[in-house]
């Protein structure tokens, strides 16, 4: 889907999402509110966990580690899973 069909499917879905509003007693209006603050929530909080694992994974703090001696082989085992 192109930039310009999209942005116009999303403008035509915000307008109907407005009309119908416009159309909902105080009470559902305040439910539908509600609900649009706990997706945004949602949201937020994904945006934020993802930005985290990148700034985790891109850390150089235990990098360390991966020039690190193995201080165990299998040798050491005394007994393998199976």
């Amino acid at each position: 889907m192109g930039k310009e069909k999209k942005y116009m499917t999303r403008q035509i879905l915000i307008q109907r999402t407005i009309d119908n509003l416009s159309k909902l007693p105080d009470q559902k209006l305040k439910e539908v509110s509600d609900f649009a603050e706990f997706l945004l929530s949602k949201l937020e909080d994904q945006l934020l966990t993802e930005g985290m694992q990148k700034l985790a994974s891109n850390s150089k703090s235990f990098q360390f580690l991966e020039d690190e001696e193995d201080l165990y082989s299998e040798a050491d085992l005394k007994e393998k899973y199976k």
